[in-house]
């Protein structure tokens, strides 16, 4: 089993920045692919930018390319997604998630790939 706990959601202005974190926990040896989604309401989940755990390559979602960037801290077991540049098109619940199989470019959109998700956080774009 390997746990994910979101934070760093909240209420920004537009134009502002945001970082969120995601702890790692659990069976992390089992980890292929870490992946960012964000659902809002009365939409599907999206996919926004993924990232192997081991080898580093990232993918990113058009919609975000250039205004977000995935990163992780191995040694500290934990998976960063810093937006830029928000818009209140992107409140939603985001959330992280984990895949014991690597994914690659829009592959990585799906999420039944995703084996484990955590409980989401909370970012609201003010105008």
């Amino acid at each position: 089993q390997v746990q994910l706990v979101e934070s760093g959601g909240g209420l920004v202005q537009a134009g502002g920045s945001l970082r969120l974190s995601c702890a790692v926990s659990g069976r992390t040896f089992s980890i292929s692919s870490l992946g960012w989604f964000r659902q809002a309401p009365g939409k599907e989940r999206e996919f926004l930018a993924a990232k192997h755990w081991i080898r580093g390559t990232t993918y990113y979602a058009d919609s975000v390319k250039g205004r977000f960037t995935i990163s992780r801290d191995n040694a500290k077991n934990t998976m960063y997604l810093q937006m830029n540049s928000l818009t209140p098109e992107d409140t939603a619940v985001y959330y992280c998630a984990a895949a014991t199989r690597y994914c690659s470019g829009r592959g990585c959109n799906d999420p039944r790939i995703f084996d484990s998700w955590g409980q989401g956080t909370q970012v609201t774009v003010a105008s």
